[in-house]
């Protein structure tokens, strides 16, 4: 199909002027001059250079992939509707069914912008991270300063890139740790049984195998299963161990997951959560980051 170049501007541009910094987990600042997310925002957001995004945006530039199509559309929250016309004025095809599905819903966004005070974001069925709120960040890192392939749990927990910035690590007894990461497994290999022809699928679970010997071990042990509700400790860079209620929500019409983090009133870890909404990603302490969890990556939720 022939991209229209001057249609696919026009909503690329539109669409980033109608969304806000705040409703994908973005800090909003004070001295904003333009409406909705920058030129920038976007382009971290969907793990492209900011020089592609002008590019599109004046009708100019190679035809986007798959791939820079689907994380435009997650970062722009176009709802399906939208995202398939992005696709074909694109040049693309929109996804087809049998492939994991990693657009949300603009409702199901709508409720994690609700969760004001709690940690949370959206799962897909091979646990890639799509959306999340502030305090989702605040919790586990900075999910916008990741590169789009890299914001997927079972990565993050079996391929850790030293690079990256410090995150949340799975904290608790060695005995914790090593049931997230057989979960971890557990819910790939049942993603694997309902998408065996996703290839994006097949090329996570490859580099796996050949770049974790744990994630190997496990492959070959670990029968399928789904994430459940549990309770999660999570060692935050700066305020330590916080045992953490982990609710898991199951969306079924996109087979994804919503996870919410919370913590009983009058619990240590309950003021914690509460600290992280005020100071959102800022850091507690610097002095104690370097020296408490490196720069180790989360994994499982």
């Amino acid at each position: 199909m022939r991209v229209n170049r001057e249609e696919l501007a026009r909503v690329i541009r539109r669409a980033r002027e109608r969304v806000g910094p705040g409703e994908v987990g973005l800090p909003v600042g004070r001295h904003r001059r333009v409406p909705g997310l920058r030129r920038e925002e976007l382009a971290q957001l969907a793990g492209i250079s900011v020089d592609y995004v002008v590019r599109l945006e004046q009708g100019r530039g190679p035809q986007p992939s798959e791939q820079v199509l689907s994380a435009l559309a997650r970062a722009l929250r176009l709802d399906t509707d939208e995202r398939d016309h992005l696709f074909h004025v694109a040049g693309g095809t929109p996804p087809r069914k049998g492939r994991i599905d990693m657009h949300v819903r603009p409702g199901v966004l709508r409720l994690i912008d609700r969760f004001t005070d709690l940690p949370a974001m959206v799962l897909s069925a091979k646990s890639d991270i799509l959306a999340w709120n502030a305090m989702s960040s605040a919790l586990l890192g900075d999910w916008s300063a990741l590169a789009p392939e890299r914001r997927n749990q079972a990565r993050l927990r079996f391929l850790p890139d030293l690079d990256e910035p410090p995150r949340s690590v799975i904290g608790g007894s060695a005995e914790e740790r090593a049931q997230t990461a057989a979960q971890t497994v557990a819910n790939l290999r049942a993603a694997a049984g309902r998408y065996p022809d996703d290839p994006d699928l097949r090329w996570l679970i490859g580099d796996l195998r050949k770049g974790s010997a744990e994630f190997r071990g496990l492959w070959a042990d670990v029968d399928a299963s789904t994430w459940r509700s549990h309770t999660k400790t999570v060692a935050h860079p700066s305020l330590g161990e916080l045992t953490l209620e982990c609710d898991t929500l199951h969306i079924p019409e996109s087979d994804q997951l919503l996870v919410v983090y919370s913590a009983a009133p009058g619990t240590s870890e309950a003021e914690a959560l509460a600290l992280l909404r005020v100071v959102g990603t800022q850091d507690l302490a610097p002095a104690r980051r370097s020296r408490t969890h490196g720069r180790s990556s989360t994994g499982g939720h």
